[in-house]
């Protein structure tokens, strides 16, 4: 017989009446003053439950004292025992804790497989629903189920068409304004002020009349008046801004937290919490009536800006990182981080058309002519010029060399001059109609720039760089 404890033949054996086991009688006792437990069946043990096995009995000397060996032996038998003790309990531990730990790897295992379908079918769904379009002959009754992907509502459908009519008719016969800037003013450009803004880290510029707005990651904006020269304001839109639009008295911002803020005079009238995760640009119908504002959550959402309500959403199978309308407003580009462009219906949030660039798309903007639009990719050092009247290849119409990384775009309304903005400076790439070529009229060492708009008639551009200082480029003879 050995002890079910120590493995050892025990000197003093005893049975468990309920797992029928043999122990050394001292160890089983400590066991169970210890645990009051079985140690092989793990159920509640008494000492009543313990009984004794008959064998033949060895007279054992009287326990002596310390000084003798026979002493000594005794005091190493008991720490014996209670290591025996010791090591049982930290084998037991083990076992349990190698079980758990099986167990909590094996459901790690299956979350993380859940969380990977569910990912999967979400993307599927979305890309599904994206391309769900709404007919006008649909059944509109209240359970007919709503998607984010339907068309415009009939009325916002018919100023869209509306102003698609009235802009596409006059294109072609639209001179450029009298005292519109020329080239040879262009060339002249120099920076005439700047002024340190309270913009930590600027993410994007604006301008309104003789105003420019600059946004940055930490909330703040301000109100910059060309002609004083001057912070008129500042304001807090309490998240992060990463783009903005000046129209008439209301200033729109979408933030990294995924909002859409409406403000005028400095006070926040409205928001849109519609994304999921950062907003990361906006744009503005030619109409006025409609804004548009894009996400990292793969979708475009279109905003009615008279009764200030979501008006669609449509979702793609890529996050979005650039937008512009169409100057005739019934075409919306959108820019991807897979390296591609897309041209949507604004009616219906159909797609329209795909170009590519082969990396994320760092800036879009039309021509004002309707038929060229210009884009540039992160880390690109060139701006491709699009012709919509082709496809494929054929619609690469022309693509500058600008040497070095491109932050932004700007065309001018005449569509002459197309402003771009980097680390390294701006500069103006103007097209010369009648001899169809491309020239660069102006290269200013504006350090770090981040955003570049027009001012009035083109005769000055506005510059915020990456330390919050704004500066106001206009001609000499000025």
């Amino acid at each position: 017989m050995l002890c079910a404890l120590s493995g050892e033949a025990p000197q003093e054996p005893v049975v468990s009446k309920l797992s029928g086991s043999v122990f050394e009688k001292r160890l089983i006792e400590k066991y169970i003053e210890e645990n009051g437990k079985d140690p092989i069946s793990g159920e509640d043990l008494a000492l009543d439950d313990l009984f004794p096995i008959k064998s033949a009995r060895v007279v054992r000397p009287r326990p002596p004292t310390l000084t003798s060996i026979p002493a000594l032996l005794s005091t190493f038998q008991n720490e014996w025992d209670a290591l025996a003790l010791e090591t049982y309990n930290l084998n037991e531990q083990l076992a349990r804790t190698r079980e758990e730990l099986a167990t909590a790897l094996y459901q790690h295992d299956a979350a993380v497989r859940v969380i990977a379908r569910l990912t999967r079918e979400r993307d599927e769904a979305r890309d599904a629903l994206s391309r769900v379009s709404i007919s006008a002959g649909a059944p509109s009754n209240d359970d007919a189920m709503a998607v984010d992907s339907e068309g415009l509502s009939v009325e916002l459908a018919a100023k869209v068409d509306e102003t698609q009519a009235r802009l596409s008719k006059s294109r072609k016969k639209r001179p450029v304004p009298d005292g519109w800037a020329t080239p040879d003013d262009i060339a002249t450009f120099a920076v005439e002020i700047s002024n340190s803004l309270p913009i930590a880290k600027p993410t994007t510029l604006t301008s309104e009349g003789g105003y420019g707005a600059v946004g940055g990651l930490e909330g703040e904006v301000a109100i910059y008046s060309v002609e004083a020269d001057k912070l008129e304001r500042s304001f807090t839109v309490s998240e992060p801004v990463t783009d903005s639009i000046w129209e008439g008295s209301k200033i729109f911002f979408s933030t990294a937290k995924g909002s859409v803020k409406v403000f005028e005079n400095g006070n926040e009238i409205a928001s849109f919490t519609d994304h999921a995760g950062p907003a990361t640009g906006l744009a503005m119908h030619p109409s006025k009536a409609i804004l548009a504002s894009i996400g990292a959550d793969k979708s475009f959402v279109l905003y009615d800006l008279e009764n200030l309500q979501r008006a669609t959403r449509v979702y793609t199978n890529a996050a979005l990182t650039a937008c512009a309308f169409h100057p005739d407003g019934h075409l919306f580009a959108t820019g991807t981080d897979a390296g591609e462009i897309k041209l949507f219906m604004t009616n219906t949030g159909e797609e329209a058309a795909a170009f590519s660039l082969g990396a994320p798309i760092q800036a879009i903007v039309f021509s004002e002519n309707g038929f060229w639009f210009a884009a540039t990719a992160k880390g690109q050092t060139t701006v491709t010029i699009f012709d919509l009247r082709k496809q494929g290849d054929a619609a690469q119409a022309k693509v500058l060399d600008i040497g070095s990384a491109v932050q932004h775009l700007a065309w001018d309304y005449s569509q002459q001059f197309l402003a771009t903005a980097g680390p390294a400076g701006v500069t103006v790439q103007q097209y010369n109609k009648g001899s169809k070529s491309w020239s660069e009229p102006l290269r200013a060492a504006v350090s770090n720039a981040v955003d570049v708009a027009w001012g009035p008639n083109a005769e000055t551009l506005l510059v915020v760089n990456s330390e919050g200082v704004i500066s106001v480029l206009g001609s000499k003879e000025s």
